[in-house]
């Protein structure tokens, strides 16, 4: 179902050039501009009767914010008005090339010296996931990123990971520590009973092969949290 739009009253097209969007930003740089106008310049246009920086204004408020609306699926994209197949692609490359930049630091820094973004990284590849998804981070000796890879897809309520074949994985990359993360489609960050089973399982599995769980966190689509900060791992 296609979710329309209030229709405001238009903003001239007319409006001064050191106002709008692209002028602002060469001339003042990024930081002046408000959410809505850093969108307006990725969706270029706006609908009728309604300017880009209107519609960007309404995306964000529809979609609760701007990291929902960033991290949202192509369905969910595509039912708005005024987003076709450009601006859906647009917004959804935006969201892979935050992922890809967040992926690069882990890679090349200690996952240990930087919790906040293996925190982003997780939230960015699976907080937006409307079903349980299951994901490991296979580091190395120095805790920084060799792979990342989805160990399991479940239903609303429940995923089936099982330890056996993360051991087999991280064995695979030659990890030395692994981190553990799946979302909460409810939104909910609290640890559940299954959660700490299945942590207390996977360090010991990984502890026969002298592979360390560094971490098991809890996303949802606007944060992460941390087990280990917790003293459940």
């Amino acid at each position: 179902m296609t979710h329309h739009l209030t229709r405001p009253r238009p903003v001239p097209n007319s409006a001064p050039r050191r106002e709008r969007p692209r002028e602002r930003l060469l001339t003042h740089g990024a930081h002046s501009l408000t959410n809505a106008e850093l969108l307006a310049i990725i969706l270029r246009t706006g609908i009728r009767g309604c300017d880009a920086v209107t519609l960007g204004q309404q995306l964000i408020e529809h979609f609760r914010g701007l990291r929902c609306l960033l991290s949202a699926d192509s369905k969910s994209l595509l039912e708005m008005t005024g987003l076709g197949q450009a601006k859906t692609c647009e917004l959804l490359a935006i969201n892979e090339l935050n992922r890809r930049a967040l992926q690069e630091e882990l890679q090349h820094g200690r996952a240990l010296d930087q919790p906040e973004h293996v925190k982003r990284y997780c939230t960015a590849s699976i907080g937006h996931r409307k079903i349980e998804h299951c994901m490991a981070l296979y580091l190395d000796s120095q805790f920084r990123l060799i792979e990342s890879e989805e160990v399991s897809r479940g239903t609303l309520t429940q995923a089936s990971v099982y330890p056996r074949e993360i051991v087999k994985s991280a064995l695979r990359h030659h990890a030395a520590a692994l981190i553990l993360a799946h979302n909460h489609p409810s939104g909910v960050t609290e640890a559940s009973q299954a959660d700490l089973a299945l942590t207390r399982h996977l360090k010991n599995a990984l502890a026969l092969v002298d592979i360390r769980l560094l971490d098991h966190l809890i996303v949802t689509p606007t944060q992460a949290i941390s087990l280990a900060e917790q003293g459940q791992v």
